[in-house]
């Protein structure tokens, strides 16, 4: 492959799976910027719409624990990747052959399973690489690339949704760059079959999980509960008239795109300062409900961009952190118990905001907003206990 010219092998192989992320994430992200206004069209109310989204993400995380146990015990790390990452991508393109909210509820969650069995592997595997390029810019430019496709996908279903208004269309054209990332992972196999040969130094602590680990688990699940899925808000959208339409794929999107931006940033700047990156991050974070849920069309995209920067912070932070503390020979299953954790705290806040929106939004506003606020303190207990 050229991409190994001009360029350190760890960083070729952060790049070449950044890119299987890339078209993965132009998949995934690309329905699920409609999943919740395509499963009212089939009858869901808001709380199913919400419920199965949360169902979805705690199956996607709470079953890392198990995968990761597995990779690490069998070493067999390539094919237990290639296993989620098929499931992961078929899942999306064969929702244009469902026809009511039930099937379709059962691909999402589906999707989110192939999601929990290639996720630990993929983060152990990058982790040899943080020794020489540093765990910020690591998952920060891996997070980037993910963000990119995460952006590129919305766009193309906003484009089909204004040229065809065909929700089943769009999903069906997400078979393309399915097929892209699975083409591209091959590559990334061929070319780096044993990703531990990476590895430059100490990138993971001797011993045994320590009690900064689970408390920055705990810390975790309660940001993750105040979150929120895209779907509910979608739906929101959709229900409000806020944001209507092919512009509630293009309010995804432009998340994302910042998305693109803050991870690099952030993960730069955690390597130079550390926790106080983290906590800013989710100060930003925690304000997004009242924009998204309260504001007319400019105050939810400004909304719409604070989410964007709490999905950056778990995707690039969370795991910078999560590195700073995992055992060596157990690194998949410290990514998956952290994750698992991580699902249990969105399962609680997706089931809850859920029900919430369907009596109170101020509740649901409140709710989401303490829960995140309540893990700053969480987050600092954490690190004290690490050092």
């Amino acid at each position: 492959m050229q991409i190994r010219q001009g360029s350190s092998p760890a960083f070729a192989f952060v790049l070449t799976m950044g890119i299987v992320n890339l078209f993965g994430d132009v998949t995934y992200e690309g329905g699920g910027s409609i999943n919740g206004p395509f499963m009212a069209t089939l009858g869901a109310s808001a709380a199913v719409v919400s419920i199965t989204a949360g169902g979805g993400e705690f199956l996607g995380y709470s079953l890392r624990p198990f995968s990761g146990y597995l990779a690490d015990k069998s070493g067999r790390f390539w094919f237990i990747t290639f296993i989620g990452y098929a499931i992961n991508l078929i899942a999306v393109p064969a929702m244009a052959l469902v026809g009511n909210w039930q099937m379709a509820a059962l691909l999402i969650l589906a999707e989110r399973v192939g999601r929990a069995i290639r996720k630990p592997t993929v983060e152990a595997m990058i982790s040899y690489t943080t020794g020489e390029l540093g765990r910020g810019w690591v998952y920060g430019l891996n997070t980037a690339l993910d963000e990119t496709g995460a952006t590129i996908g919305p766009l193309v279903i906003a484009a089909v949704l204004a040229v065809r208004g065909s929700y089943q269309f769009g999903y069906a054209l997400l078979a393309v760059p399915a097929l892209l990332a699975l083409i591209s992972l091959v590559a990334a196999r061929i070319e780096f079959p044993v990703p531990s040969k990476l590895e430059q130094g100490e990138t993971a602590l001797a011993g045994d999980f320590s009690p900064a680990f689970w408390g920055y688990m705990v810390a975790g699940a309660l940001f993750a509960a105040g979150l929120m899925s895209f779907e509910l808000i979608s739906y929101h959208f959709d229900k409000a008239r806020t944001v209507t339409g092919q512009w509630i794929p293009v309010f995804l999107a432009i998340s994302t795109g910042c998305g693109v931006i803050v991870s690099l940033a952030m993960g730069k700047l955690f390597d130079r300062f550390g926790l106080p990156i983290l906590l800013v991050a989710v100060l930003l974070s925690a304000a997004f409900s009242p924009f998204v849920f309260f504001g007319g069309f400019s105050a939810a995209l400004f909304g719409i961009v604070l989410w964007g920067i709490g999905y950056a912070t778990q995707d690039t932070l969370l795991k910078a952190l999560v590195a700073t503390v995992m055992p060596e020979g157990k690194r998949s299953l410290a990514f998956g118990l952290f994750y698992g954790g991580y699902g249990v705290g969105w399962l609680v806040g997706s089931v809850v905001t859920g029900l919430l929106y369907e009596h109170s939004v101020l509740a649901l506003v409140i709710f989401a907003m303490a829960a995140q606020l309540v893990s700053l303190p969480a987050f600092v207990l954490a690190s004290r206990l690490q050092h």
